[in-house]
């Protein structure tokens, strides 16, 4: 259990921990708007870090900077790259190393830090500090798939529909999205889904192998868990892991009143009760790809790990498999 000292006064009382002289380069890439990232903290985490690595750090400066500056260390031979920030950062850097070799890891610095919890590294910015640190001695970075949309990766979860649309409604308020986590996406789901969703909702068809799958949302994991709510995994999709070659989720076939607090309870309940086995989801696994299309010719809301993409009347979501190299 932590002492009750905050994570810069911590991270401060622990300086000093590498010990062996420094090998390898390692870019961080730092999100400064990030929920818990502040100058100090960042610093302070720097300065540690340069016990183990030869550190530069750079902070992002606008949307897809990270993906600019992560293509450019891949050319500059670092030998890995940390994205200090929120899932958003991470989807960023990992679309600027994919094919490359160069390692990805991560630091926590957003609210939710899904792969983060993913590859195991701690959510509490010192104990994950230390985390890195360790790594310098124990170096084996190994290959992981990564899921795509286009030409935009994701390295753990994407949708089309409801969703997507809560998530750009969530990204146009970026205070209240860091103040309120994921009760102000509870908020705008609810608000989201009564006003767009309720009444002439948008429809789709997913192209699930040889089936044709009708549904006003699609979602489509290259892990698990879809996301967490707190500290409670928000489980959808069933079988996808980093290393299992495939894809995997759910379409949610129809917008009820009834339905939505059923799916939800599911969602939450850490596995118990599987939202696969809702009469109103379909289930999907074990695919390279899922193709989907409008069926009314409405664009159709995108999002990759969190972040809204922008809207298509169709999209293929596929696998690279071994696309990515992490270490954690």
């Amino acid at each position: 259990m932590h002492t009750t000292l905050d994570p810069e006064a911590r991270l401060e009382a622990k300086l000093g921990l590498g010990s062996r002289a420094p090998s390898k380069r390692m870019l961080v890439i730092v999100n400064p708007y990030a929920t818990t990232v502040s100058d100090r903290l960042k610093n302070l985490v720097v300065y540690a870090l340069r016990g183990s690595y030869h550190v530069d750090a750079i902070d992002t400066e606008r949307r897809e900077h990270a993906t600019e500056l992560c293509r450019e260390a891949a050319r500059e031979g670092y030998d890995v790259v940390v994205a200090f920030g929120g899932d958003g950062t991470v989807n960023e850097a990992a679309n600027g190393l994919a094919g490359s070799g160069v390692p990805l890891t991560c630091l926590p610095g957003g609210r939710t830090n899904v792969y983060c919890r993913i590859l195991g590294i701690p959510t509490d910015v010192v104990d994950a500090t230390e985390h890195l640190l360790s790594l310098a001695d124990e170096w084996e970075p190994r290959e992981v798939d990564i899921g795509q949309v286009g030409d935009r990766c994701f390295t753990f979860s994407a949708g089309v529909g409801l969703d997507a649309s809560v998530v750009e409604r969530v990204d146009a308020h970026p205070r209240l999205k860091a103040r309120l986590g994921e009760h102000y996406y509870a908020w705008v789901a609810t608000r989201t889904f009564t006003r767009r969703y309720l009444l002439n909702p948008p429809r789709l068809e997913a192209l699930i192998g040889s089936e044709r799958v009708t549904g006003v949302t699609a979602i489509v994991q290259n892990a698990s868990p879809y996301t967490y709510f707190g500290e409670r995994p928000v489980e959808l999709g069933e079988g996808a892991t980093l290393d299992s070659g495939d894809l995997a989720g759910v379409v949610l076939t129809r917008a009820s009143p009834i339905d939505l607090p059923t799916i939800t309870w599911r969602a939450l309940s850490a596995g118990r009760f599987r939202v696969s086995r809702h009469r109103q989801v379909h289930p999907f696994s074990g695919l390279p790809s899922v193709v989907v299309r409008s069926l009314d010719e409405r664009p159709l809301p995108i999002q990759v790990d969190g972040d809204y993409i922008g809207a298509a009347t169709e999209v293929e979501f596929s696998l690279l498999r071994h696309g990515l190299t992490i270490i954690a």
